[in-house]
């Protein structure tokens, strides 16, 4: 056994990775990690990707470019064109990013789940009512970018950004095994809401992009501002813009969770099940 692979068995043990990862000063950490992943000293740069490399299968065969200022650059990294095709059916929403399913299916009213045996209520994500009845009885799929994946994330139809609700809050983990520790997690963590209206249907779909530790920042294309644990608002940001399947909405500063909303009437698609891997593309709901 590798010294790599006994290090990775034993930050992977459940009570050991949720001590790491949560029992620490979160914030502090998060913003220190902000700041520290921007240096653009070589041997930093170099010693930083080197390490997470050792923890994690960060593969950079489809990366735009093959050499980064920093460790941030390299976290935000665009890939190739033509590397993650677009299913262009009108009747597919399409994945938003790269990802591993989690928690997934039929909104029983207003009451889903962010792992087995830990429901919540769509109110307590969603601040706005006009949303949480906009997806009673819809569909949900939860999507996480672990910290090696593409952090980017990109329109699921063609549509156009109505509104963006930031929600500043903690900076819990949110992999699974915090997920099945601490209740209502994705509504105690920062957040950005991202509200979109399927062209030329006209049906709702609402992505939430959900910060998390180590996640200095979401950055959104329709927006002029970092949305971090420094910006306390408006909470409510105005937004008009209109979006391609596939066109780039924005970034995560490290990697996190997409919870995607649709309204009652999508299906989830056959690929669609948690524990599976999609990417930026591909089929993730059916229209009605």
């Amino acid at each position: 056994m590798t010294v790599r692979s006994e290090l990775l068995r034993v930050l992977q043990q459940e009570d050991i990775n949720f001590l790491l990862t949560n029992r620490i000063p979160r914030r502090l950490v998060t913003q220190f990690i902000g700041w520290f992943s921007r240096i653009e000293q070589p041997l930093v740069r170099d010693l930083s990707i080197g390490t997470w490399r050792l923890f994690s299968d960060l593969d950079l065969r489809d990366a735009k470019k093959t050499s980064f200022r920093s460790m941030h650059d390299c976290f935000v990294r665009e890939l190739k064109d033509g590397a993650r095709p677009i299913d262009r059916r009108a009747d597919v929403v399409v994945s938003p990013c790269d990802a591993i399913v989690g928690a997934c299916g039929a909104i029983a009213g207003t009451r889903l789940y962010q792992a087995k045996g830990f429901p919540y209520a769509l109110g307590e994500l969603l601040p706005e009512r006009d949303l949480v009845e906009a997806h009673r009885n819809g569909c949900y799929v939860t999507l996480r970018l672990t910290a090696s994946m593409y952090h980017r994330f990109h329109a699921p139809h063609d549509c156009r950004v109505e509104r963006v609700v930031y929600v500043s809050g903690d900076t819990w983990n949110v992999n699974p095994i915090a997920l099945r520790r601490i209740e209502r997690l994705f509504c105690k963590t920062e957040r950005a809401i991202v509200s979109t209206r399927l062209a030329p249907s006209g049906h709702p779909v609402t992505l939430v992009a959900v910060a998390a530790i180590l996640v200095a920042g979401i950055r959104l294309r329709c927006l002029d501002v970092l949305l971090n644990l420094r910006h306390r608002g408006p909470n409510a940001i105005a937004c008009d813009a209109s979006y391609r399947k596939g066109e780039e909405l924005g970034w995560f500063e490290h990697g996190s969770t997409i919870i995607v909303f649709a309204p009652a009437g999508f299906t989830l698609c056959d690929n669609v099940r948690e524990g599976a891997t999609v990417r930026v593309g591909e089929p993730l709901m059916r229209l009605p």
